[in-house]
């Protein structure tokens, strides 16, 4: 599961993704300096493992995990293949979700590839193109799926009567991820692979007056945003990029308090990134290591159990469950127990957010 960082040249997208991950992408003044796509590992924050370390005290401590891909920057013309356009929608198109930075702050010493800047019309740009490669996408689509209308089957109407619907919508200038759909119609659009049908988080990228004080461009933002019922993180890239350079977690608290700030933007971002691809935490705790990992939300027990090792998926014979609360209230896992509240779980259990668990299984 994959975030993809896109948005026009010189936004400030490799910044922040140097911020985001330990890779260093390049990042020049230039447009098309990121080329190939970087991929980075980043760690999720979340202060229940600093909680669960505390009282466990493991050997060590391993995160939750998001991947981003950093995708060179686009422009006009991509949907026919200008500049690195055919790469970059190919790129976007293996990842499963859209983190779309937008550059909201001025400064004549970084070139804007439209030579003003403007986030609105940047962002309507990505849309546009992205719109053009859907509608060249969805129209083979209607043309296969209008061959077996002849047959009369109620379904394959349906699949037509939608995609038709949908081709008219993205037509119309819109993204496929507004067009209304309902859970007999949704397989149809999703079997399609469009990529404005991915969710989208937007990142308004400004100065360090803008984080303190707002600037105009923040509230169009957030209002376009709502419209589309998309989130929108704000933070400055270049001010992530100076917190990183620091070496201790005492300079960067000092910093961050300076700025008026209670954590790095970064984390907000992942956090939101995460949630954004439908992803939720279980954990495993013990002397040897407190762990976080990364599941789909709504899963089963034995899903998450396969996350670490096929074979626990495949013996499945129970789960202990612990609630992180329960956890955190009595101390340790005997005093949950002596209490009565480590649930014993079976194949159908849905994991939840923050569930401690111990699998049982038997191959």
């Amino acid at each position: 599961m994959k975030c993809g960082i896109v948005g026009l040249p010189n936004v400030g997208k490799s910044t922040l993704f140097n911020c985001l991950s330990n890779a260093k992408a390049q990042s020049a003044n230039y447009p098309f300096c990121t080329i190939e796509p970087n991929l980075g590992t980043v760690s999720v924050p979340d202060t229940r493992l600093v909680e669960l370390e505390k009282l466990v005290n493991p050997e060590r401590v391993l995160p939750a995990v998001v991947e981003i891909v950093d995708i060179a920057g686009l422009v006009k013309g991509a949907s026919k293949g200008e500049g690195l356009g055919n790469q970059f929608l190919a790129n976007i198109r293996e990842c499963e979700a859209i983190i779309h930075v937008l550059r909201c702050f001025d400064n004549g010493n970084i070139i804007h590839v439209e030579g003003s800047v403007d986030p609105m019309r940047d962002k309507e740009i990505i849309d546009i193109e992205l719109q053009l490669k859907d509608i060249e996408t969805i129209s083979k689509s209607v043309d296969k799926a209008k061959k077996f209308i002849k047959s009369g089957k109620k379904e394959d109407i349906l699949v037509y009567d939608t995609l038709k619907g949908l081709q008219e919508f993205l037509e119309s200038g819109r993204n496929a991820r507004e067009f209304e759909t309902t859970e007999l119609t949704q397989p149809f659009i999703d079997e399609v692979q469009l990529l404005t049908n991915k969710p989208v988080l937007y990142v308004c990228n400004v100065d360090e007056n803008s984080i303190k004080n707002g600037n105009d461009w923040i509230a169009k933002i957030e209002a376009m945003a709502a419209a589309e019922n998309a989130e929108v993180v704000i933070l400055a890239a270049q001010i992530e990029a100076d917190i990183n350079e620091l070496e201790t977690f005492e300079e960067r608290q000092m910093f961050l308090e300076e700025l008026g700030l209670t954590e790095p933007g970064v984390n907000r971002l992942i956090r939101k990134a995460y949630d954004l691809l439908q992803l939720q935490t279980y954990f495993t705790a013990g002397v040897k290591e407190v762990r976080a990992w990364t599941i789909g939300k709504g899963w089963t027990a034995p899903q998450a159990a396969s996350v670490i090792h096929t074979d626990f998926e495949k013996g499945f014979i129970r789960a202990e469950v612990i609630k992180y609360e329960d956890f955190l209230h009595y101390g340790s896992e005997a005093k949950v127990k002596e209490a009565g509240k480590m649930g014993v779980e079976g194949k159908e259990y849905i994991v939840k957010d923050g569930d401690i668990m111990h699998f049982r299984f038997n191959v």
